[in-house]
C-alpha cells in the first residue's frame, strides 16, 4: 500500500523473461587482485549509474589484469551516501542501480571475463529504520537484534544481531545462501568484523601481542560462532569458488585458519592499517626522513598462514574528508599541471613517482592479495561524496571520470598504464601466491628496499634526491638477472634514466645481504625496478586475444597483426596471429612494447 515514506515491490517476472546464468563461475583465484566498486558512481555522467552501465566497465577491469570485482551497496539499504552500510532489506538487491535481473545479468557478465564477483556483505548490524528495516519488526527491539543498550552501536547509528537466537542464523545463513544460488555471487567481505569478534566492538582497545585482549570477557563467542558457520556454508556451497573476506582492525588470531583446524574459517583478511600508515607518513614526514625499515615492517605485520589483502587505498580514503593517495601526493597541483604539454611541476613528478613505488611495494610485500577502489589506479584527482542532504543531494561528485587515462595530452595515462604492467607482471610470475619472501635490505640512510616474492626481485630506491650507480643487490640465484618492469621508462612518466635496462643482463657476483648472490646495479632516485631470471624469459613472449569462436570476431583471422615497437616507438617489422583453439596468438622474441593492427584492404592498414 502507498503510504507515502518507504515501498517495497515484489519481483516475480514470469518465467520467459527471467534472466538465466549463462557463464560458469571462475575457480577460486590463487593469486586475488580484487577491482572494489560502487555502481552507481561508475560513470563519468552525473547521474545514478546502473547494473547494465557497469557491464561496460568490465571490459577495462579484465584489461588492466583484475581477476576478482568486489561491488559494494547490493543489498537495499536507506541512507544513499552510506556506501551501503544501512541495509534495511538483505534478500532485495538495491534498485537504485535496476532490477533483480539486470543485477544478475551483469554478475553473468562478469563471470564470462573470468572475473570472480564479491558482494559487500552487511550482517555485523542492520539499519535502525523501524519503517522500512527489521529493526523492531515484532514492534520490540529485540527481535531479531540485542535489546536495550547492548543491542545498539551508538557510532553507526545500528541495530545490533543477537547471534544466539536461532532465527537469526537462519535469517543470515539463508540470506548467504540467496546472494550465491539467485544472483550468482562467488563470495562475500564481510564489513565490520572487528565489532563482531568483540563485545566492546573494539572500540577503545590497542591490540597488540597480549591474547588476553582477543581471548578474554570480552570475546562474543556467538558472533563467532556465526562467523564459522557462514565460512563453513560458503565452502560447502561453492568448493571450487568460494572466497571470503574479513574487514578486522583488531587482527584477530585464526581468523583466517580453517574452520577445521578450529579457525574462524576466512580466507583473506584486509590489512586495513596500511593506508593509515601511508596517509600519516606523506602529510607529517619529508621524504628524507622516513624510515623505510618501519614502512617494511608495518607491510609484513601479519600472522602467519594467515592470508591478507594488500592495499594503498581504498574506498575509505576516496570519501569526502579523507584522502586518496593522490590527493595525498599531489593535491591542489592535479587540477593545474596534469597536461602533458604544460609546464613541468615537482610536485606533480614526485607523487607520479611515488604512486607507482608505494602501490608496487604494497602488492609485493603486503599480502597474498591486493585491492583498488576504481579510479585510483589512474589517480582520481576527486573525491566521492554520494548525494545527501547535506551536500543538496548533489551528484558532482558521485561520478569516476574513467575518461581521464583515455586523454593522450593528460599524465593520468602514465598512473594507468604502470597499474596495468605491475597487474600483468603479477599474472605473468603470480608472486603473491608463493610463500616464499624475504627482505634482505631495509636502508633507511639510502632508502633502499630490496626483497625477493617468488622468482621477483624487487628494488626499490625511495630515496627523493640520491641515486647510486654500481649499488650491490642480494639475491638468492646462481643466474643471470634481467630487469622485467622499470617504473622509470616514458610509458610510465618517468625519466627513463634506465634506457637500456631490459637489454642489460646482471651476472651473478658473491653473496651479499644474507643471499648467496648479488648484482651491481643502477638504482635512479625514486624508482622500483623488478627482476627475474633469465631462464624464466626463455621462450619469448605469447600475445593471446579472444576466448570465443572467430567467427564471432568483427573481423577475418588472417586480417589481424601485430607490431614490435623499438626503444622510440618505431616499428621495424609486422607479425601475423595464427588461430588456435578459438584465440589468436603470435609469438615473441621476448618482451617488448607493440600495437595490434586490422588490415583493411581497402585503404592500406588502420589501427585497431
Amino acid at each position: 500500500p502507498e503510504i507515502g515514506v518507504f515501498n517495497g515491490i515484489m519481483w516475480e517476472p514470469p518465467p520467459s523473461e527471467r534472466y538465466l546464468m549463462r557463464h560458469a563461475r571462475p575457480p577460486r583465484p590463487a593469486n586475488l587482485k580484487i577491482y572494489e566498486a560502487h555502481l552507481g558512481i561508475a560513470g563519468t555522467e552525473e547521474r545514478i549509474h546502473t547494473y547494465l552501465d557497469f557491464k561496460d566497465i568490465l571490459p577495462r577491469i579484465k584489461r588492466l589484469g583484475y581477476n576478482a570485482l568486489q561491488i559494494m551497496a547490493v543489498a537495499e539499504h536507506a541512507n544513499a551516501s552510506s556506501f551501503g552500510y544501512e541495509v534495511t532489506s538483505f534478500f532485495a538487491p538495491s534498485s537504485r542501480f535496476g532490477t533483480p535481473d539486470e543485477l544478475k545479468e551483469l554478475v553473468d557478465t562478469a563471470h564470462a571475463y573470468g572475473l570472480t564477483v564479491l558482494m559487500d556483505l552487511v550482517h555485523s548490524h542492520c539499519s535502525s529504520n523501524q519503517v522500512d528495516g527489521i529493526a523492531a519488526m515484532d514492534g520490540t527491539d529485540h527481535c531479531y537484534t540485542h535489546g536495550g543498550h547492548k543491542g545498539k552501536q551508538d557510532q553507526w547509528h545500528a541495530s545490533l544481531f543477537d547471534y544466539g537466537k536461532y532465527e537469526v542464523l537462519r535469517f543470515l545463513l539463508s540470506n548467504i545462501r540467496w546472494w550465491i544460488e539467485e544472483y550468482g555471487f562467488d563470495g562475500f567481505r564481510f564489513g565490520g568484523v572487528t565489532s563482531m569478534l568483540y563485545i566492546s566492538h573494539g572500540i577503545g582497545k590497542h591490540f597488540g601481542h597480549d591474547y588476553h585482549q582477543y581471548f578474554g570477557m570480552d570475546a562474543d563467542t556467538e558472533s563467532g560462532t556465526y562467523m564459522m558457520l557462514a565460512n563453513y556454508l560458503v565452502k560447502r556451497l561453492l568448493p571450487r569458488s568460494g572466497l571470503t573476506i574479513a574487514e578486522d582492525f583488531s587482527s584477530m588470531p585464526t581468523l583466517c585458519r580453517a574452520v577445521d583446524d578450529g579457525g574462524f574459517g576466512f580466507d583473506y583478511n584486509l590489512s586495513v592499517n596500511i593506508p593509515p600508515m601511508w596517509t600519516k607518513l606523506l602529510q607529517e614526514q619529508p621524504d628524507e626522513t622516513w624510515s623505510v625499515s618501519r614502512v617494511v615492517k608495518n607491510l609484513q605485520k601479519r600472522r602467519f598462514k594467515e592470508p591478507c589483502i594488500a592495499f594503498a587505498e581504498s574506498h575509505d580514503q576516496a570519501k569526502a574528508g579523507a584522502r586518496t593517495l593522490a590527493s595525498s601526493l599531489m593535491d591542489a597541483e592535479m587540477y593545474a599541471h596534469m597536461s602533458i604539454a604544460g609546464p613541468e611541476s615537482m610536485v606533480i613528478e614526485r607523487g607520479l613517482a611515488l604512486h607507482k613505488m608505494i602501490r608496487l611495494v604494497c602488492m609485493g610485500l603486503g599480502g597474498e592479495g591486493y585491492l583498488n577502489f576504481m579510479g585510483n589506479e589512474f589517480a582520481h584527482p576527486d573525491f566521492v561524496d554520494l548525494p545527501s542532504e547535506a551536500n543538496g543531494w548533489s551528484l558532482q561528485n558521485a561520478i569516476r571520470r574513467f575518461d581521464l587515462p583515455e586523454d593522450e595530452d593528460l599524465k593520468y595515462q602514465f598512473f594507468e598504464a604502470f597499474d596495468e604492467a605491475m597487474l600483468a607482471l603479477e599474472n605473468r610470475f603470480k608472486f603473491m601466491a608463493s610463500q616464499r619472501y624475504f627482505c634482505s635490505r631495509k636502508d633507511d640512510s639510502d632508502k633502499v628496499v630490496v626483497f625477493e616474492h617468488g622468482d621477483c626481485l624487487f628494488v626499490f630506491n625511495f630515496h627523493p634526491k640520491r641515486s647510486y650507480t654500481e649499488y650491490r643487490v642480494g639475491h638468492s640465484w646462481n643466474e643471470n638477472m634481467r630487469v622485467v618492469l622499470d617504473s622509470d621508462e616514458p610509458c610510465f612518466g618517468g625519466q627513463d634514466r634506465l634506457a637500456s635496462a631490459y637489454e642489460t643482463s646482471f651476472p651473478p657476483l658473491d653473496g651479499w645481504d644474507s643471499r648467496y648472490h648479488s648484482a651491481e646495479m643502477f638504482l635512479p632516485s625514486r624508482t622500483v625496478q623488478v627482476l627475474v631470471r633469465e631462464s624464466l624469459l626463455e621462450g619469448g613472449v605469447t600475445v593471446c586475444l579472444g576466448t570465443g569462436p572467430t567467427s564471432a570476431w568483427p573481423f577475418p583471422a588472417g586480417e589481424l597483426l601485430l607490431a614490435p615497437l623499438d626503444i622510440d616507438g618505431g616499428v621495424s617489422q609486422v607479425m601475423k596471429f595464427t588461430v588456435s583453439e578459438g584465440r589468436l596468438s603470435v609469438k615473441l622474441p621476448g618482451p617488448s612494447a607493440f600495437e595490434v593492427y586490422w588490415e583493411v584492404h581497402k585503404g592500406g592498414v588502420t589501427r585497431k
